[in-house]
């Protein structure tokens, strides 16, 4: 293989960008997940997400910008029925989910729409366009921005919401926006890696920086480096085995997961 004609692709490189862009905010994002234990919700949004393609084909608008706004409503009613006590949130979650997808798929089949049910599963990395850096690097940029501001009240609240509560932190809107953070993450984060693995992108790397922190902002900063060792190695030997590109990062994130098991330092984050 000519690696020279290979690195001089422009489609590489808006890959590895869109790759390292999703995988410096689900890091710290995934963070949290793993904390609060969420990473079911996580599956209950990226399942959402091939509806709202679906609706952004039936309405003429782009899929991206429908997969957000489809995740965003989502989120804010998980939110409103987490207040209701008829059910557990893992079976409501489990109900979401589920049902979400099944009538994603079905909404395809049915109104006969034009699209790569595989890509959007698995995702398509190597297809990303100027367009879509465009997006995901305005995502990314307000999920940043927000996580800077958030984070004391972040920490606070996944600490102990009571205590947050009565030390003037507004929990309400710290779950929500905690939420409508993951729901903007999984809109950008299906080109990458599919509606199927992207919890993976999400959990995995954070999992990993949990054996090898000793705080907080450590496990943080190194779920996103993680995240964005995944994504090359997993993007060099999609290109080098000519493999899925999205699953090739997962399982490359997998594989430092194990390699982080050797690590049995005691972590308080």
């Amino acid at each position: 293989m000519e690696w020279s004609h290979v690195l001089q692709s422009t489609f590489l490189w808006y890959a590895l960008s869109a790759g390292l862009l999703v995988a410096l905010v689900s890091g710290p994002l995934g963070c949290f997940a793993v904390w609060r234990r969420m990473a079911y919700f996580g599956d209950t949004l990226a399942h959402s997400a091939l509806l709202g393609v679906t609706l952004g084909f039936v309405l003429h608008i782009q899929p991206t910008l429908a997969v957000v706004a489809s995740s965003c409503l989502l989120a804010v009613l998980l939110v409103y029925f987490q207040r209701r006590q008829n059910l557990s949130v893992d079976t409501l979650l489990g109900i979401l989910s589920h049902s979400m997808l099944a009538l994603g798929i079905v909404t395809v089949s049915l109104l006969d729409i034009n699209v790569d049910l595989l890509s959007l599963l698995l995702g398509d990395l190597l297809a990303v366009t100027t367009q879509d850096l465009v997006l995901m690097a305005i995502a990314t940029l307000v999920i940043a921005l927000l996580l800077v501001f958030l984070w004391p009240k972040l920490l606070a609240f996944t600490l102990h919401e009571e205590l947050a509560a009565v030390e003037g932190v507004r929990v309400e809107r710290v779950r929500l926006a905690l939420m409508l953070m993951l729901a903007l993450l999984i809109a950008i984060a299906m080109k990458v890696v599919g509606v199927l693995l992207i919890t993976a992108l999400l959990i995995i790397p954070a999992a990993t920086a949990r054996r090898i922190s000793t705080t907080p902002e450590q496990m943080a900063g190194f779920a996103a480096l993680i995240g964005c060792i995944s994504v090359t190695v997993g993007l060099a030997a999609s290109v080098l085995w000519d493999s899925p590109a999205g699953p090739s990062i997962v399982l490359a994130a997998g594989c430092l997961f194990l390699i982080g098991q050797l690590f049995h330092r005691e972590t308080t984050a």
